[in-house]
């Protein structure tokens, strides 16, 4: 089974303000780096057989107990069933599962009056070039994103923790489609300047 460039095999890029997507079998793995360090790669991952199941993060945090999953945690869908197992994370282990992805609803509210690229349109993208679409665009897992929260309830935006060639990997648990989009926020600093590239590769 292959994905966006998967046919090709070896390391494929997801380019700046992009996205990309791959398909994988049950049992296959990926690894997503994040090869500058300080890019934030959203992620999905939907049931390939009916794309109205998906990877939850609330369904996810409950099943885990945790804010933030850590090796060895199963990522589970909107019906509560295992669709991907984190299986190394070789960062500090900050990811966000609690930002909606941004869209051009964002972009207006930070004062953009232009079309701003951004991860809704780019997972929508990302499908379409496998000819899928998605009935809506989930909450992603975001790798890599770094907003810390105070005791009395309040975020913090920050930049990432991670370093360049830092990378997590994934098994699939089912056959799943899954989708990255290099995000591209350039107003607040979760990127820690201008969104770079990124890379995934397709294991076993």
């Amino acid at each position: 089974m292959s994905g966006h460039e998967g046919d090709r095999g070896g390391l494929c890029r997801i380019p700046p303000r992009k996205g990309r997507a791959a398909k994988l079998a049950r049992g296959q793995t990926i690894r997503v780096i994040n090869t500058h360090g300080h890019q934030v790669v959203d992620t999905w991952a939907f049931n390939l057989h009916d794309l109205s199941e998906f990877l939850s993060m609330e369904h996810m945090r409950a099943a885990i107990d945790r804010i933030i999953p850590r090796p060895g945690d199963v990522l589970v869908t909107n019906r509560r069933r295992p669709i991907l197992t984190l299986l190394e994370d070789s960062s500090p282990g900050i990811h966000d599962t609690l930002i909606a992805a941004c869209d051009i609803y964002r972009y207006q509210g930070l004062g953009v009056e232009d079309f701003h690229d951004n991860c809704a349109d780019n997972l929508r993208n990302g499908l379409a070039d496998l000819g899928l679409e998605a009935p809506e665009v989930p909450s992603p897992f975001n790798l890599w994103m770094n907003i810390p929260f105070t005791p009395q309830g309040d975020i913090e935006w920050k930049e990432p923790v991670s370093k360049p060639g830092d990378h997590v990997l994934f098994r699939a648990e089912m056959d799943c489609v899954v989708v990255f989009s290099a995000c591209p926020q350039d107003i607040v600093c979760i990127n820690a300047g201008a969104p770079v590239e990124a890379h995934y590769e397709v294991l076993s």
